[in-house]
């Protein structure tokens, strides 16, 4: 989603800006701008599409100044234009903004019978009116920022530049993430770890209701009532090299690739490598009496919440319902007091689930959120954590970061099973060396790259395709259909291979591209039964399965394209068959030509609802 980053410093500011600006790339963006203050007069520079226009602007032109705030635009309020690129700014302000002002209209409409006028179509204009017309009432910076934030509703991060104190940044937290960063002669503020990483060894966020008052060498953070607040500085633990591609053409490519190691990472910090036993830390609650269990995402995140169902299911014998976050909470579904809610994130910053979260928290719900972001609102939010351990993920599609909710998912089913004696020790110790041979599995998928770039090479012309499965190889179809979609913007669905004949068969004609995950287990054969229905379509099948599930449709192979994989288990299946389908979809983007790390229209982190 949008970015922010801003900057106190004895020393002229704007190119630190650029750079700071180049590392929230990954969050997703259609526009930017950086503005300044320098000898009385708030100055500005801002552009459509990609940084490296706004950069060639900046070079024909002159921004001076030791302070300014910069930002990268994910459109929710008008075009991705120039006049709605932030910053935003009057006679005495300039304002970055993440987030959403839900009563923009009503405010604008105020604003505009009294006689001002706009020159963008954002919600984010109307905070630059409603500051100014506080400061023009007499109200200091300070008080004018606090009136306005009682004005003012929704979600929002702040970065405010107020002519009349050049030297002093303001920061304002009302349910989107912010930070500042310190060094000795400069201040930042940035939307995430990751953007101020490479200017701090330590982190403050901030929390709802608080304004921070940052100048080179000091801050000041005051809460919701006005006092002055300490906040904990963090450590910035996380390696910060992710900056760099290495061999790799894209942050896509890498993170694929980078998916065996971050796994093995990722388990050892849930598993006794010793005893080959569960090592979950202690949670505030007792596991063995949960009745059910409700898991709530979006997106892949979502699809990780599918797979992990039937692990859930199978090891703790409860009941489990999966929730897409955006629908969940306007259900008001009734909730067991002895339930237990997992929210699942990339960021922890993801309004949906957010808002989830805190419905079910005011329900009396058990909570655990399992997230990347160690800090993030989410882990604050919830009773307990899971960190998945990825590392810092770039590629606006999830790649390793998908596979990581999966590992802790599974572990977290496991943990609750032995809790609640639906699983034996013995189980348990099995159950576990199947995670371990995950990252081997991978890494034996990942070398077989190179037929999967000559099967991409056969499907690049391709405008739709179905990806079908059965049992948790459903979800896995819907997640490399969405894949396929973010990067390369062919229409593509996931559907489950039984359903077919209910509908979507329709669609089925000569040299449609069919991709179909029929691992050897259960529900193998009914599986093939759905192939060969859609053989006799004449569509073009793709078969991901293994050397047992090939050999065992006998003369259909010569009807298939088929990618052999691993022989896997009822665990390690959704992930080895990840992966070819992430490949797919990084190989035919790149033959397409498309941007793979931050394909368009679309955000890292979704920080509105």
């Amino acid at each position: 989603m949008c970015g922010i980053i801003g900057l106190v410093s004895d020393q002229e500011v704007s190119s630190t800006l650029l750079e700071g600006l180049k590392r929230l790339e990954y969050r997703g963006y259609d526009s930017s701008g950086i503005a300044t203050i320098n000898a009385n007069k708030i100055e500005r520079v801002r552009s459509k599409g990609n940084l490296s226009f706004l950069e060639e602007k900046l070079s024909n032109t002159n921004l001076p100044g030791n302070i300014g705030v910069g930002h990268t635009r994910w459109a929710t309020h008008g075009t991705p234009d120039e006049k709605n690129a932030h910053p935003h700014i009057t006679d005495k302000v300039a304002v970055v903004h993440n987030g959403i002002i839900e009563n923009n209209n009503q405010i604008r409409n105020q604003l505009i019978e009294s006689g001002v006028e706009f020159s963008s179509d954002t919600d984010t204009e109307v905070i630059c009116h409603v500051l100014t017309t506080y400061l023009n009432s007499g109200l200091s910076a300070y008080d004018s920022i606090r009136a306005t934030m009682n004005d003012i509703r929704g979600t929002y991060a702040l970065g405010v530049l107020v002519l009349s104190e050049p030297e002093k940044l303001y920061a304002v937290r009302g349910g989107s993430p912010l930070a500042i960063g310190s060094t000795k002669n400069q201040n930042f503020i940035g939307s995430d770890t990751y953007s101020l990483s490479a200017y701090s060894e330590n982190i403050t966020y901030l929390k709802d209701g608080d304004i921070a008052v940052i100048e080179s060498h000091s801050y000041s953070i005051y809460d919701h009532s006005d006092s002055l607040a300490i906040r904990e500085k963090q450590s910035i633990i996380e390696s910060v090299s992710l900056s760099e591609k290495g061999i790799f053409k894209h942050f896509m490519a890498k993170e694929i690739h980078e998916q065996p190691e971050v796994l093995a990472k990722s388990l050892s910090n849930y598993i006794d490598m010793e005893t080959g036993t569960l090592n979950i830390p202690s949670l505030p609650y007792d596991l063995s009496g949960i009745s059910n269990v409700t898991l709530v995402a979006c997106g892949s995140s979502y699809y990780a919440g599918l797979i992990s169902r039937d692990w859930f299911e199978k090891f703790t014998n409860v009941k489990v319902g999966v929730e897409i976050a955006s629908e969940f909470r306007y259900r008001e579904p009734p909730m067991d007091i002895n339930g237990l809610t997992v929210f699942i994130s990339q960021s922890g910053e993801t309004a949906d689930t957010l808002a989830a979260l805190r419905h079910c928290k005011s329900l009396g719900q058990k909570t655990i959120s399992i997230v990347n972001v160690g800090d993030s609102s989410m882990c604050r939010n919830s009773d307990a954590s899971l960190k998945i351990y990825a590392g810092p993920e770039i590629g606006v599609a999830s790649t390793k970061a998908f596979t990581c909710q999966l590992g802790v998912l599974a572990c977290l089913a496991i943990k609750i099973g032995v809790s609640n004696g639906s699983l034996s020790k013995d189980q348990e110790k099995e159950y576990v060396q199947s995670l371990l041979s995950i990252p081997r599995l991978i890494s034996n998928t990942l070398d077989k790259e190179d037929e999967i770039a000559d099967l991409a090479h056969d499907l690049s012309n391709i405008t739709t395709t179905l990806y079908l499965g059965r049992g948790q190889m459903y979800p896995v179809a819907m997640e490399g259909a969405l894949k396929l979609k973010e990067i390369s913007y062919v229409h593509a669905e996931g559907y489950p291979a039984g359903e077919m004949k209910h509908g979507p068969i329709a669609l089925l004609e000569k040299d449609l591209p069919v991709f179909m995950m029929a691992p050897t287990n259960r529900l193998y054969e009914k599986t093939i039964s759905n192939l060969n229905e859609v053989i006799a379509r004449d569509a073009s099948v793709i078969l991901l399965t293994d050397e047992e599930g090939l050999k065992n449709i006998g003369y259909l192979a010569n009807k298939v394209k088929a990618f052999v994989l691993d022989k896997t288990d009822f665990i390690t299946a959704p992930f080895v068959y990840t992966l070819p389908n992430q490949l797919i979809a990084y190989h035919i983007a790149l033959l397409k030509g498309t941007d793979v790390d931050q394909p368009r229209n679309l955000a890292k982190s979704v920080t509105v609802e």
